[in-house]
């Protein structure tokens, strides 16, 4: 790739990256109220976006072989009781992937 096409890649991802940040100030902005269904969207994707990524990061997990999906039950349990304690989603899901890589590395 030469330095002309890297350049002319970046700016087209930055600018189509812009533009999806925009547009909905564009859509929606002024004193026009968005549509319902988008209000709804935007109470339920963030749960629903967060349960797939739990099925997503745990469907690799074999109960019945060695080490028994601990290291996985473990860093999701850390995470619930961090968030509980903290209401602090950098803090519950940086520290959990933090003792669960260590438990994966070292541990088991």
């Amino acid at each position: 790739m030469n330095t002309t096409h890297s350049l002319l890649l970046i700016l087209t991802v930055a600018a189509m990256t812009a533009l999806t940040r925009v547009l909905p100030f564009l859509i929606f902005g002024g004193k026009r109220q968005p549509p319902r269904a988008v209000l709804y969207l935007g109470r339920v994707l963030p749960c629903a976006i967060m349960g797939m990524l739990v099925v997503y990061c745990l469907r690799g997990v074999t109960p019945a072989l060695w080490p028994h999906g601990l290291p996985e039950l473990i860093g999701v349990a850390l995470a619930v009781l961090l968030h509980v304690w903290r209401r602090n989603t950098l803090l519950s899901v940086g520290v959990s992937t933090v003792v669960y890589m260590i438990l994966v590395q070292a541990a088991f």
